[in-house]
């Protein structure tokens, strides 16, 4: 994911159109991922945390049943209005606003931790860094994070993304390396590693699961119309039903800098 654009060749991304497949079949980041951000003390009980472009809320749900104070903004009504949908079924208390990571709508000092899970190539990074810089409180700290599948080791990826592909020539997120850098190319001036770690996890799909899941990405349900969506879930699933079991994992890669402010 590091690397890739925020447009693909100008064709809008409306992650909003993908609302209820991003709900039903995107997959949070493992437990694993919260387990070793604990370890740099993100996450804690009480902490205060932010959640840029939170879609639906998955992450901010997490960081809320472990205890901490969070608050999610999204610029897609749809993504917040399915967010604040599941939080209150799940009893959670979050706050969720219409808002960009270029204007965060909170005070000064306002956060111990602000998170941006498979997002931040789509924000202003010269707007959006003295957002975050201006509402972490002091040790405060940046943590970007990315949940992606790896189509060059595993087959059932690399072949639903050349069918993508067919469908979409334009959508550029597609043949990730699974590289990850040391530090994020836009940070180096402002601030400081942490920490840095990433691993991968066997994701386990049915072949309904996976279907929801390709949906509900930027090269299929959030820049294709919905005819075109239909036409491509039904060749994705003959697809499917050519090359994989019932039941299969997708080998993913999960990975996360911390970022403090610098000096």
């Amino acid at each position: 994911m590091h690397g890739f654009g925020a447009v693909d060749e100008g064709k809008m991304i409306d992650w909003g159109q993908t609302s209820p497949d991003y709900a039903a079949w995107r997959p949070g980041p493992p437990i694993r991922l919260y387990s070793y951000l604990a370890t740099f003390n993100v996450g804690l009980k009480d902490q205060a945390i932010l959640d840029l472009g939170t879609g639906t809320g998955v992450v901010a749900r997490q960081f809320c049943k472990q205890g901490a104070a969070v608050c999610g903004i999204d610029i897609s009504e749809q993504q917040v209005t399915t967010a604040r949908l599941l939080a209150q079924q799940q009893g959670l208390d979050i706050e969720f606003v219409i808002a960009s990571a270029e204007q965060i709508p909170y005070p000064d000092n306002s956060f111990d931790v602000v998170t941006a899970n498979l997002c931040w190539l789509y924000f202003d990074a010269d707007k959006a860094i003295p957002e975050v810089k201006r509402v972490l409180r002091k040790g405060g700290v940046l943590v970007t994070s990315h949940f992606y599948w790896l189509p060059r080791l595993d087959p059932i990826a690399r072949a639903t993304e050349q069918l993508v592909l067919e469908f979409n020539p334009s959508w550029s997120a597609a043949d990730s390396s699974g590289e990850v850098p040391a530090c994020p190319y836009w940070a180096k001036d402002d601030f400081e590693i942490r920490a840095m770690f990433y691993f991968d996890e066997a994701t386990p799909f049915s072949r309904e699961s996976w279907c929801g899941r390709i949906r509900a990405c930027r090269g299929v349900g959030a820049s294709l119309d919905a005819h075109h969506t239909a036409q491509f879930d039904q060749a994705h699933l003959a697809l499917l039903n050519k090359i994989a079991p019932g039941q299969f994992t997708i080998r993913h890669r999960i990975d996360a800098h911390i970022l403090g402010v610098a000096d």
